[in-house]
């Protein structure tokens, strides 16, 4: 029997940007729907970083958009094995951006510095999804989307 070793926990942030009845999502340029699927602005907090700071900060890193903290949302732990030997201890926040934007909008953006490595630096594809069809994100990250609409 192999020994097994505690994974590493790690402190998140998952951010749903919500505007007009949309939500900020991203698909990456350069990798296959299959594999990163939809996703919401989210990354690591920083030694002494708040968690409302990173929410913050990960949104105008990732998509370029000025945002404000509405909400926290709750705390979710989500196993990323296999893909990392991680748990990530999630705290979801909804926001709202400064300066409001047409829903259909697309523009290009992508993270300086991803925690995850890979291409340098990623791109992907910001736009607004209907909050209705939510369903679609990625590894856990609609997990407290329905907090929101009880």
């Amino acid at each position: 029997m192999a020994h097994l070793q505690a994974k590493p926990i790690v402190s998140k942030v998952v951010c749903y940007v919500i505007q007009d009845g949309h939500l900020l999502v991203f698909t990456h340029d350069e990798v296959p729907i299959e594999v990163a699927g939809v996703q919401v602005p989210a990354g690591s907090i920083e030694p002494g970083e708040s968690p409302e700071a990173a929410a913050v900060r990960e949104v105008l890193e990732e998509t370029g958009l000025r945002t404000t903290v509405a909400e926290f949302l709750g705390r979710e732990r989500y196993d990323i094995s296999p893909a990392r030997n991680e748990v990530a201890v999630r705290h979801f926040f909804r926001l709202t951006v400064d300066s409001p934007m047409e829903t259909t909008a697309r523009w290009t953006a992508g993270d300086p510095a991803p925690s995850a490595g890979g291409t340098w630096p990623p791109r992907w594809t910001c736009w607004w999804l209907p909050v209705e069809n939510g369903h679609v994100l990625a590894a856990g990250l609609g997990a407290r989307l329905g907090s929101m609409y009880p």
